[in-house]
C-alpha cells in the first residue's frame, strides 16, 4: 500500500500536528488523508502514530471512519512497542482489527507489526507465532484474515535481511500457507479472505526469501511440486518478482513454469 504523494513528509505531519489542539487533529486528518483516491496518505498516517496520546490512539482505532481508524491501528503497533503494559492492551484490539472488512484498517495492522518488529524483532516473532497458533486453532475454519495480517506484517525486507528473521519468517509463511491449502478447492471458492491471503503469499515469500535464498527456494520448489492451483498461482507470482529473478535466474524461471 503506497503513500499518497505530494501531501507532505512524516517529519513536516508530526510538526503540524503537535502544534494543533486535539480537537482539530480530526478536521487535519480529513483534509490531508488523501482520499477519497487510490492512495492513502501513509506519511501521516506514521506521524499520527508517532504523536498520538494512547487515548487518541484507542480512540480512532474504533473510529467508523476508515482512514482514522488506519491511524488508530498503526498507533496501535506504537502502544504496543512500548511495554508489556501497553501491548496487553494493544494486541487484542490489533487481531480484531486485522479482521476488520475496511481493507485499510487491515493494512493498518500490518504496519503495526512492523512497527513492534522495527522496536523489537523477538517481539514481533512472538505476536507472528501467537496469531498463527490462533489463527489455525481450528483446521476446517482458519481465521485467514488474521494469517494474512501477519504475513503482510512480516513480508517487509527491513525486517528480514537477517538470515535468522528470514528463516522464521519462511517457517510462519509455510504455517500459513499449509491453512490456506487445507481448506477444500470448494471452500476456498469465491471467498475474499482466500483472495487477500493469497494476494499476500504472491509477494511475501519472495521477501522472505531474500535473506535466506536456499531456504527460500527450496520451499516454493516443494509448495511447485504439490498439485494445487492456488499454490501454482502463489509460487508463480513469487518467481515473477525481480527480488527472487536477481538471487537465481535459472530457478526463478523454473518456478514460473518455463517462461522467460
Amino acid at each position: 500500500m503506497s503513500g499518497a504523494s505530494g501531501t507532505g513528509t512524516r517529519a513536516s505531519h508530526r510538526a503540524a500536528l503537535a502544534a494543533l489542539p486535539r480537537a482539530e487533529w480530526a478536521a487535519y486528518l480529513a483534509e490531508h488523508s488523501g482520499l477519497p483516491g487510490p492512495r492513502a496518505n501513509l506519511d501521516l498516517a506514521q506521524a499520527v502514530a508517532d504523536e498520538a496520546s494512547p487515548e487518541q490512539i484507542a480512540a480512532f482505532a474504533g473510529s467508523p471512519d476508515e482512514y482514522t481508524a488506519l491511524c488508530g491501528a498503526v498507533g496501535l503497533g506504537r502502544l504496543s512497542a512500548e511495554g508489556a503494559s501497553a501491548e496487553a492492551i494493544a494486541e487484542p484490539r490489533l487481531e480484531a482489527l486485522a479482521e476488520d472488512p475496511r481493507w485499510r484498517v487491515r493494512e493498518g495492522v500490518a504496519m503495526a507489526l512492523q512497527r513492534i518488529g522495527d522496536a523489537d524483532r523477538r517481539a514481533l516473532w512472538a505476536l507472528a507465532e501467537r496469531w498463527t497458533d490462533l489463527a489455525t486453532a481450528l483446521p476446517h475454519a482458519p481465521r485467514l484474515l488474521l494469517l494474512r495480517a501477519v504475513a503482510a506484517g512480516i513480508a517487509e525486507p527491513r525486517l528480514v535481511k537477517a538470515p535468522e528473521d528470514a528463516r522464521r519468517a519462511l517457517r510462519i509463511l509455510d504455517r500459513i500457507t499449509a491453512a490456506l491449502t487445507a481448506l477444500t478447492p470448494a471452500d476456498r471458492r469465491g471467498r475474499e479472505d482466500v483472495r487477500v491471503l493469497r494476494q499476500t503469499l504472491g509477494y511475501a515469500w519472495s521477501v522472505a526469501a531474500v535473506g535466506s535464498p536456499t531456504e527460500g527456494f527450496e520451499a516454493l520448489e516443494r509448495l511447485a511440486a504439490l498439485d494445487d492451483p492456488d499454490l501454482t498461482g502463489i509460487v508463480r507470482s513469487n518467481a515473477a518478482k525481480s527480488r527472487l529473478a536477481r538471487l537465481d535466474p535459472v530457478r526463478a524461471t523454473a518456478l514460473r513454469g518455463g517462461v522467460g
